[in-house]
């Protein structure tokens, strides 16, 4: 199976490509944004602008692939907030020109979305929750939910949660990692405990996107960790797992902070549809750490 795998460079884009890459049965194709930063053989990697319709048209006419999985996307909340017209081409504009040449080459196209696309009123949410964006990050991602469910071919929605992980040049941070850097630095972190959501392992949604392409899975799916956490609780439990001092970290809620965007309150996942179908199986959210703490010894060695 040819399978082409958009923002190979992001935490996803390296865990995915790096899977794909180990099993040796699939032929990868890794597209990015200037070099690869996953040792990715450089004849299986393209620089592409996937905002540019006559590149991405003639890229994949070319490559003639026969999954696309649409990792790459605009993904700062905030930025999205203040730079909509940015956002909109990169997760809209973007996902319509991928899935015009997809129809050409009879691709299945697997999206990556988000838990955003919820309103945080309730959680946490199957499949058929509806969705109800509170921020503009949530409503391009839904929109563009909406041109792949149009597509006429084979098409997969893959939703997850809070991704978390830790790549070897440690640029991209997320929570766990914020967490762990500020208080090793010594520093007080206000975390808020009125948020909820199931935390996803970047390995484990790899895992998830490579087996709804394995099994040719079509439909949404929802790809995250079981565990309903609060930020608070997740800053505590990788202050108590890397042995950091947990009085630094200061209960506070939404209502405290000033953001561009709104965040949903409570989303996380129920994730039993996955399981079932794709055979789908995520780490707790301390073994998920345990993964980190290794990547980081093997990265800082």
């Amino acid at each position: 199976m040819k399978i082409l795998v958009t923002g190979s460079n992001g935490l996803l884009g390296q865990k995915l490509t790096s899977l794909i890459a180990s099993r040796n049965t699939h032929e990868l194709i890794a597209t990015g944004r200037g070099s690869s930063t996953n040792n990715i053989d450089q004849d299986g990697y393209f620089d592409l602008d996937i905002t540019d319709r006559v590149s991405v048209q003639k890229m994949i006419s070319s490559a003639r692939p026969d999954v696309i999985i649409h990792a790459a996307a605009m993904t700062q909340v905030d930025d999205c907030e203040l730079k909509q017209e940015i956002c909109w081409k990169v997760n809209v504009e973007a996902t319509a020109n991928l899935l015009e040449v997809a129809k050409e080459v009879d691709a299945q196209f697997i999206y990556v979305s988000t838990d955003f696309i919820f309103d945080g009123s309730s959680g946490p949410l199957t499949e058929e929750a509806i969705p109800s964006p509170v921020n503009f990050y949530g409503h391009s991602k839904l929109a563009a939910e909406k041109l792949v469910m149009a597509y006429p071919g084979k098409w997969t929605i893959i939703r997850t949660v809070l991704v978390y992980g830790v790549t070897p040049e440690k640029a991209r941070s997320n929570i766990v990692l914020w967490v762990k850097n500020s208080l090793e630095a010594g520093k007080t972190i206000q975390v808020v405990d009125d948020q909820f959501r199931t935390p996803t392992l970047a390995e484990d949604l790899a895992q998830g996107c490579l087996l709804a392409a394995e099994r040719g899975a079509a439909g949404i799916f929802n790809i995250s960790g079981s565990e309903l956490l609060s930020p608070y609780q997740i800053a505590l439990e990788t202050a108590d797992f890397f042995g950091l001092d947990k009085t630094k970290i200061v209960r506070t809620d939404s209502g405290k902070f000033i953001q561009p965007a709104l965040r949903p309150l409570k989303t996380g996942f129920i994730i039993d549809k996955a399981k079932a179908v794709l055979g789908y199986s995520p780490h707790t959210f301390r073994s998920g750490l345990g993964k980190i703490k290794e990547q980081l010894a093997l990265y800082n060695s």
